[in-house]
């Protein structure tokens, strides 16, 4: 175990992680649903397995802060307006996740117009643009553009689920601002042609950002983590750039943060399930398997705070060349965790299992991208019903994303008649 990935790293706020392996969110769509989305049974035996499984930090999958904006219904929900709010299994679920020694953050999101159609609710975003994905494009609504009210409403949900996640007991929570969901979508100016000054500039487009950022840090103790999750870019032309990163991640070093997540793309470009972009090099180990460690590395010149490098990482080899890369770097692992609940405890004994999943040659990009994800939250699904887990490497890409399919299907049924029922008049 003689490696820099497992030495305890300092936060700014103070607190240690034991080691520099994060497990990065996912999301599991294992919510019970019946009970407003709050934490199920499920999830917490797939968290105490985790908890278990030898990481520095743990992310939680989405965490929804509006009960009207669901990007998907079997997300868990943390928001003022639903109750009553479960506070015992969100305590429980807190505790068996940290029950190994790994901080536990909450990964706080709002999707905007990354909703599929079902729910029958209006969808907001920046600028009233729907997303654009080929002959899928019509699996979701065309957005309406948010009011400056509906922009502080979301500003104070993130500040209200950043409390109450303190007051629950997590070591943290981490703002989205990846992977197309609404503040990315205020970032890239393909989604966001506003006039006002939400939009525009790099500066205005990042406000958002920076506003939900302080009012968090204002209103959490210092010693809580407060993180953010960004693209290293959009990866789409015209998108947001490298060079847009670079400018927000001087202006957070300003903002108190704890921790910088570096990942990429979006429903329309998804990179950060696929891997490298056809435009990006590909040559050395790192830069395909590591798929952001490039702009990590460039990065960490500016950032004056920790950062995550995510998506790809599932060979030890790999981890130790992120994590050997600076000292303040952290190697977070998605996918490899879903399939191996403990790698980070495999790899510390020396071991190196090194999950993959079988690709899909049949699927267009959009669903074989859909489908590589579904195939882990199938894995999720079978350690949340306790049964024996094992890398699931064979395992038929269609097949996953059918079965998840299928639990969406139940999910939004429940979801779709107590959300009407209960803000019928929000949306009148």
């Amino acid at each position: 175990m003689d490696s820099a990935a497992f030495e305890p790293l300092l936060l700014p706020n103070g607190t240690w992680l034991k080691n520099r392996i994060g497990k990065a969110a996912m999301e599991e769509k294992m919510s019970d649903v019946q009970r407003h989305c709050q934490p199920s049974p499920g999830l917490l035996r797939l968290y105490t397995t985790w908890g278990q499984g030898g990481a520095g930090l743990i992310l939680s999958g989405n965490i929804m802060i509006d009960p009207t904006a669901m990007s998907c219904p079997g997300d868990v929900l943390l928001a003022p307006d639903v109750g009553p709010l479960d506070e015992s299994r969100w305590r429980e679920w807190i505790q068996v996740t940290r029950g190994g020694g790994a901080q536990f953050w909450l990964q706080l999101n709002h999707p905007g117009r990354q909703v599929r159609k079902g729910a029958e609710l209006p969808v907001y975003a920046p600028s009233a643009i729907r997303l654009d994905m080929g002959s899928f494009s019509n699996m979701f609504e065309t957005p309406i553009a948010m009011t400056e009210a509906q922009l502080h409403d979301v500003i104070a949900r993130f500040t209200w689920a950043a409390q109450k996640a303190e007051a629950l007991g997590a070591d943290g929570i981490e703002i989205h601002a990846a992977h197309g969901y609404l503040i990315s979508q205020f970032l890239s100016p393909l989604s966001n042609k506003r006039t006002d000054r939400w939009g525009g500039s790099l500066e205005n487009r990042a406000r958002l950002l920076f506003e939900v950022v302080r009012s968090v840090r204002a209103k959490v103790s210092s010693r809580f983590g407060v993180g953010v999750k960004i693209n290293s870019a959009d990866f789409q032309r015209g998108g947001f750039e490298v060079d847009d990163l670079f400018w927000v991640a001087r202006q957070l070093n300003n903002h108190q943060l704890d921790l910088l997540e570096i990942s990429g793309g979006s429903y329309e470009s998804p990179v950060m399930a696929t891997g490298v972009a056809p435009t990006e090099k590909t040559s050395g180990t790192a830069n395909r398997e590591a798929y952001f460690l490039e702009v990590a590395e460039r990065l960490k010149e500016i950032a004056a705070i920790p950062v995550m490098v995510t998506g790809g990482i599932s060979r030890k080899a790999v981890m130790e060349e992120v994590v050997g890369a600076g000292a303040r770097l952290i190697a977070g692992v998605g996918t490899a965790m879903g399939l191996v609940p403990d790698l980070p405890n495999r790899w510390a004994r020396g071991e190196d299992p090194a999950p993959v999943l079988s690709r899909s040659r049949i699927l267009p990009k959009p669903l074989a991208a859909a489908a590589k994800t579904s195939s882990v939250q199938v894995s999720f699904h079978m350690i949340g019903r306790g049964w024996r887990w094992r890398p699931w490497k064979g395992v038929w890409p269609v097949l996953g994303l059918l079965i998840m399919r299928a639990i969406e299907s139940r999910q939004m049924k429940v979801y779709k008649k107590w959300v009407h029922q209960q803000f019928a008049q929000k949306h009148q």
